[in-house]
C-alpha cells in the first residue's frame, strides 16, 4: 500500500506541473492539488497505521510478560520457605 501511496503522490507532483507549465492541457491545477493532498494523507495515514501496530505489538508483549510475572510470583509463595 506505501508503494502506491507513493506512485499516487508522484502522479500529483506530474499533474500540478502540469497544470503550471503547459496551462492544464492535461490536467487542471484544482483537481492536481487534490491529487496531491489525498495522496499525501494516504502516505501520512499508512504511516502511523505502521506506528500504532508498534505500539499495540509493545503493548502485547508487556501484557503478556506481566502474566508470566504473576505466574513466577504465584510459584515462588508456594514453595516452602526451608529449601
Amino acid at each position: 500500500m506505501f508503494i502506491w501511496c507513493t506512485m499516487l503522490f508522484l502522479l500529483g507532483i506530474a499533474a500540478f506541473l502540469d497544470s503550471i507549465f503547459n496551462y492544464g492541457d492535461i490536467f487542471r491545477q484544482i483537481n492536481s492539488v487534490l491529487f496531491m493532498l489525498i495522496s499525501l494523507g494516504l502516505l501520512i495515514r499508512t504511516t502511523t497505521k505502521i506506528k500504532a501496530k508498534k505500539i499495540e505489538g509493545y503493548e502485547s508483549r508487556i501484557r503478556n510478560l506481566e502474566l508470566e510475572l504473576k505466574a513466577l510470583k504465584g510459584d515462588r509463595e508456594r514453595v516452602p520457605a526451608d529449601i
